[in-house]
């Protein structure tokens, strides 16, 4: 996992959010034993007992399980999974909105700019011309 961690919130909610977006976006699928504490701390560089707070964390939503003997799994309850999902994509759109707002943009505004930049997407993609 590419850790991304930044001074401006606690890190322990970092590695929580970044553990849950490799979750939702199946870097660790459903029934996937994780990486030790101690492991996934050293890869991104931080305090184990800080890693273990980001663990509990997802613990206490349910999409992580700890097996006494066997480690961490990821929930197999694949809706869980779907609607943590949901969730951060409201939060990433309220994020988005918040940010357009303070550019002087109204919600329908910012709505209007995202279907534009979509349609235009959409022809470049028919085009060939995509990035991917």
């Amino acid at each position: 996992m590419n850790w991304d961690l930044s001074g401006d919130r606690p890190i322990w909610l970092q590695l929580a959010e970044q553990l849950r977006l490799g979750i939702v976006t199946g870097e660790y699928r459903a029934g996937d034993r994780l990486p030790s504490v101690r492991e996934l701390a050293a890869e991104a560089a931080v305090n184990p007992n800080t890693m273990q707070r980001a663990l509990s964390e997802l613990e206490s939503t349910g999409l992580l399980s700890t097996q006494r003997t066997s480690g961490r799994f990821v929930t197999r309850d694949e809706s869980l999974i779907r609607e943590a999902g949901r969730q951060m994509a409201r939060e990433e759109t309220a994020r988005f909105l918040a940010r357009m707002e303070g550019l002087g943009f109204s919600r329908g505004d910012a709505l209007e700019l995202v279907r534009r930049e979509a349609e235009r997407k959409d022809k470049e993609d028919q085009n060939g011309n995509g990035t991917e």
